[in-house]
This record gives C-alpha cells, sequence and structure tokens, in this order.
C-alpha cells in the first residue's frame, strides 16, 4: 500500500525530472544540471531513508531539486515517495 501510495505521488511530483523509471531523464530535466539517477544502487549508502527525505523535504542546490515542503507535500508523503524510489533501486 505504501510503495502504490509513494509511486502515485512520484508520478504527480517527481516523474516529470527523474523519468518514470527513476533515471533522471524526465521531460523537465534540466540538461546543466541533471537529476540524480534513482536506480543507481551505488548510491545507496550516501542516501539512507533519512537523507532522502531531508533531499525531498527541504530541496538541493545541485542538482536543482524544489523543496516539497514549499510545493504542498505532507511528511507523510515525503516518506511514501522514499520508500518508492528505493524500490527503483537496481540490484547492486
Amino acid at each position: 500500500e505504501i510503495l502504490a501510495k509513494g509511486k502515485r505521488v512520484y508520478g504527480q511530483t517527481c516523474e516529470h525530472c527523474h523519468g518514470k523509471t527513476g533515471t533522471g531523464d524526465g521531460p523537465d530535466a534540466d540538461p546543466d544540471s541533471p537529476p540524480g539517477d534513482l536506480t543507481d544502487a551505488s548510491r545507496a549508502a550516501r542516501n539512507p531513508d533519512g537523507v532522502l527525505f531531508y533531499k525531498i523535504w527541504n530541496g538541493r542546490k545541485s542538482p536543482k531539486m524544489p523543496a516539497f515542503k514549499s510545493e504542498g507535500l505532507a511528511k507523510d508523503e515525503v516518506w511514501q515517495v522514499v520508500h518508492y524510489i528505493k524500490s527503483l533501486r537496481k540490484p547492486a
């Protein structure tokens, strides 16, 4: 249920930059500041759950990403996205 909710929120808020499969190839991705590849399993150690939440909630300067606390997402929706994007990671 959480993954289904996370997939829905991801589709509404993240997919346009990160792409349908999370590889950073969305239609609105900035080529000068490409979104991270969420499927890259090697990034998992640098991005545990709390770090993912922080980056989504507070945004990033590089690569550019809006702060979704200012975009209308609730904290529980961000956690749902965290769980969903973890499911996009390819096996190491």
